[in-house]
């Protein structure tokens, strides 16, 4: 089990304004475990008054007694991987918990009194119906879920899946059928009154995830843990992912990581695909600011083609993707690299 924390410092060194415990399933850490992590956590940094302290956690690991826990040591937000509200898309994806606890965590956590609450749910799964996803739409709606991740089944090369498809023992995803869905997701949350502020993320007015959307705005943050990446504005590192070879390297008093510095193309780069994303859209007075004139007039003559086939809008200094656009947000996104 890798263990995972990132933590965004926007203030000063010292000071945290948002914790995040990730990168795979920090809710099997045992009670002693956490208490370790958050006195160590509060020795060396200063976590602000309203900071946003998220904890990923499995439905089947979310009880009472945990929950007890995890408030009382100042988690205050769940990101819980349901993944699905229904048996079958369950069984298929070879989840732990059922569908009733699917619902019932959601219970548990409100009661325990953490009702800032993020789930996971999977699109574009085969077999999955328009219909049986509008239903886990209306349900994640009708029970008031404040933030939604909502992915399209992707298959990655070398896993388990990957090798169950090349044996035709399990059925590849459909392309069309998982942008049909996307934009049945956007539709629908939209009715629900969910904003749309990034690609992947739904959330209701003012609980957008403070630790990620940090990620698209570029600030500074710290990751520990082994996986775990770093970023100062320039410099870019990343944790060896070998639990056993991060634990040895600690104990020959190395920090095992690998870094690079990011060249400024390299950083403008970043800056298109995760402003595209964003309901912000990209910001071209910034470009000009931060990367220069030549900069910015490139990357609106690359885009001419988006602007023309109804893909892209512009908006003051703001460049948007359209409901049509964002089905190729990384596409355009790489056309308009430096």
């Amino acid at each position: 089990m890798r263990r995972e924390i990132e933590l965004v410092i926007p203030l000063e060194p010292a000071t945290v304004d948002t914790l995040y415990f990730g990168g795979g399933t920090p809710s099997l850490l045992e009670p002693e475990e956490m208490l370790g992590l958050m006195e160590t956590i509060r020795l060396h940094f200063k976590i602000t008054k309203n900071a946003e302290i998220t904890l990923e956690a499995n439905p089947d690991d979310i009880r009472p007694e945990k929950i007890d826990l995890w408030t009382s040591l100042g988690i205050n937000r769940l990101s819980i991987g349901i993944q699905s509200f229904r048996e079958e898309d369950l069984s298929w994806m070879n989840r732990a918990h059922d569908a009733q606890q699917a619902r019932q965590c959601i219970d548990i956590a409100r009661d325990g009194g953490i009702v800032n609450l993020s789930i996971d749910l999977i699109y574009g799964t085969p077999g999955l119906t328009d219909e049986a996803w509008l239903e886990n739409l209306r349900i994640a709606s009708a029970l008031r879920i404040p933030h939604l991740s909502c992915y399209a089944l992707t298959v990655e090369p070398g896993t388990a899946l990957d090798t169950m498809i090349r044996q035709q023992k399990r059925t590849a995803p459909v392309s069309e059928t998982q942008a049909a869905q996307f934009l049945m997701l956007m539709d629908r949350l939209g009715e629900a009154g969910y904003e749309h502020y990034e690609i992947s993320n739904f959330a209701l007015p003012g609980m957008r995830s403070r630790h990620n959307s940090a990620y698209w705005q570029g600030t500074p943050y710290l990751g520990i843990g082994p996986s775990a990446h770093s970023y100062d504005g320039k410099d870019r590192k990343w944790n060896v992912a070998n639990n056993a070879a991060y634990i040895r390297s600690l104990q020959e008093g190395r920090i095992p990581c690998e870094s690079e510095t990011l060249t400024d193309t390299q950083r403008l780069n970043e800056y298109v695909m995760t402003s595209l994303r964003t309901t912000e859209g990209m910001n071209m007075k910034w470009i000009r600011v931060e990367w220069g004139d030549a900069a910015a007039d490139r990357i609106l003559r690359d885009a001419q083609p988006f602007f023309q086939s109804g893909k892209i809008n512009i908006n003051g200094n703001a460049v948007l993707l359209t409901r049509e656009g964002k089905l190729f947000a990384d596409g355009i996104a790489a056309e308009l690299f430096g």
